[in-house]
């Protein structure tokens, strides 16, 4: 691909949105799927009362009530201090019916002990409840002081499908009550595993398989305090907390009681034995997916309108991420990545040697990002900005872009703006890139601040790497504009497809793959049909870029 300095040619790859029809943009089949599969747990049914198909408890009979649209569940049912002992299962309800929750939902106990542990026979994962959610299912909470829970050795099986997702929301979200932006409605999922944290102490190494506990694990995940307490962490990196695919969750990021912020979805040294593909985190006041530690794998991931982080990471996260699509909101958001690779880091500690020379310092390999970050200097957190690397963290991330698109007020001062699109800091991480430890490889960024940080001449070092820096920032809402145009057609997504920026000879070759972002206008676009808030049909506004 050829680049210049300046003009930006930015493809569309989705269907066209405008007036309602199909027509001015690129067409694209959707993806088709098997879904046949067994969708049940032991706890498949209702209780056998055909007129109320709310959940039931088996061993006490309790069962939710049913007004007959929604289920309503008291805290009788369930709750922080009343969580799920035995396995559940939510059917999709009727006439967009929702599972209404009055407290927090928490699938299974929560131990803080390896006694405790063993003495529940819950060991390793996947050896808890097990709570399955059907296809096209919807559950809702009251209020924010209400989250979801699924501590160790539980699991959650939320299979939904591209026609029928599932849904985490509000009860005002279910009652039309919520605009397009609104957050902290409820407060967000946090999901415990038995994976390494390297806020723990280890002998051995990770990549050596010689990795093993010195003494116990057990970290107070956030929204920890009282009932709410829950823990997580271990020894297993192959871990299982279910299953999440074609899921949604909405309207989050209460501060609860304690102080903390919940995110969309917080992964809590969760393992890779958990399969997690197409999911979305909409309108989060905090971060948007969060990683302590584990190596959960996501594919096809979606973070659109979250005012802090879309995707943070820390305490040794080793997972991957593959094909992911961030789009912060015009007036709102902080960084698309960021990323720390020990947790409770300090700067010259020996602690850090010893930690990266076990190999559970983060490691994340990224694939296939696109980020359109926020035009705003001023945001709920704080400006937007592309990525964030610090505290010996040793990323790879290729294939990737930033479009950081200033200034939208053409009043404001550039200079007054903290827009990077790269940012490297600690010794640790600027050896790793240098020593090609972490790796950096077939990206593009286009910001109105190309770099910051502890790395000299990062922009020389990265386009030394087959990387580009555009030497111009532009106003993607403007409908023309001498270095960027947007054809037809909504979201406008950045693809190596059609973006071309000419400088020379200098070319940005992707890595095994044939094209740069989360999706190709070539290939079939797998946001369709499930997401929220990019397509005309399933959303509350048309992104701010149209």
């Amino acid at each position: 691909m050829k680049l210049a300095s300046n003009k930006l040619l930015l493809a569309a790859a989705i269907t066209a949105l405008l007036a309602g029809c199909d027509s001015g943009g690129i067409n694209i089949e959707p993806e088709t799927n098997d879904n046949s599969v067994d969708n049940s747990v032991t706890n498949p049914g209702s209780g056998g009362d055909e007129n109320n198909p709310c959940a039931v408890i088996e061993s006490s009979g309790i069962q939710g009530s049913y007004n007959g649209t929604h289920c309503s569940y008291s805290t009788e049912f369930v709750s922080s201090a009343n969580p799920l002992v035995e396995d559940l299962y939510l059917p999709a309800l009727p006439n967009e019916g929702a599972h209404i929750f009055e407290g927090s939902l928490f699938v299974g106990e929560n131990f803080d002990s390896d006694a405790d542990l063993a003495a529940a026979g819950i060991t390793e994962g996947g050896d808890g409840v097990a709570l399955e959610i059907q296809a096209g299912a919807t559950v809702a909470f009251e209020d924010n002081t209400a989250f979801m829970v699924i501590n160790r050795g539980s699991q959650l099986f939320a299979r939904g499908t591209e026609s029928a997702p599932i849904t985490f929301t509000s009860e005002s979200d279910v009652l039309g009550a919520v605009g397009a932006e609104d957050v902290s409605q409820w407060g967000g999922m946090v999901i415990n595993g038995f994976g390494v944290t390297n806020k723990c102490a280890y002998e051995g190494n990770l990549d050596a398989g010689t990795l093993a506990l010195k003494g116990e694990c057990h970290i107070l995940a956030e929204g920890a305090a009282g009932d709410d307490q829950s823990n997580y962490g271990g020894a297993n990196n192959e871990d299982s907390s279910g299953e999440m695919t074609y899921v949604r969750v909405k309207h989050t990021g209460a501060q609860v009681a304690n102080g903390d912020e919940l995110n969309g979805i917080a992964f809590d040294a969760v393992g890779s034995g958990t399969i997690v593909k197409n999911l979305q985190a909409y309108s989060t006041y905090d971060d948007g997916i969060e990683f302590f530690g584990g190596a959960v794998n996501v594919e096809n991931y979606v973070g659109l309108y979250v005012r802090d982080d879309s995707i943070d990471i820390d305490e040794g996260y080793r997972g991957t991420i593959t094909n992911a699509l961030v789009i912060q909101s015009e007036t709102d958001g902080n960084h698309c990545i960021e990323s720390d690779g020990i947790g409770s880091y300090n700067a010259g500690e020996a602690r850090n040697a010893e930690i990266i020379s076990k190999g559970i310092n983060s490691r994340p390999v990224i694939d296939g990002l696109t980020c359109i970050v926020s035009p705003q200097a001023a945001g709920t957190h704080d400006p937007g900005a592309g990525w964030r690397m610090r505290e010996g963290i040793f990323p790879t991330i290729t294939n990737s872009m930033i479009v950081a698109s200033f200034i939208a007020d053409e009043t404001t001062d550039p200079e007054s703006i903290d827009n990077y699109c790269l940012r490297v800091e600690s010794d640790e991480t600027v050896a790793a890139l240098e020593a090609g430890d972490a790796i950096l490889d077939a990206n593009i960024f286009s910001c109105e601040e190309k770099f910051k940080g502890d790395m000299a001449d990062l922009d020389t070092w990265a386009e030394a790497n087959n990387n580009q820096f555009a030497d111009n920032a532009v106003n993607p809402t403007s409908t023309v504009a001498t270095q960027l145009q947007l054809l037809s057609g909504a979201p406008a997504i950045y693809t190596i497809d059609g973006l071309i920026v000419d400088d020379e000879a200098t070319t940005v070759s992707p890595v095994e793959r044939a094209y740069l972002g989360a999706l190709s206008v070539s290939g079939v676009d797998w946001t369709q049909g499930w997401t929220y808030g990019l397509h005309q049909g399933s959303r509350a506004k048309p992104l701010w870029f149209e």
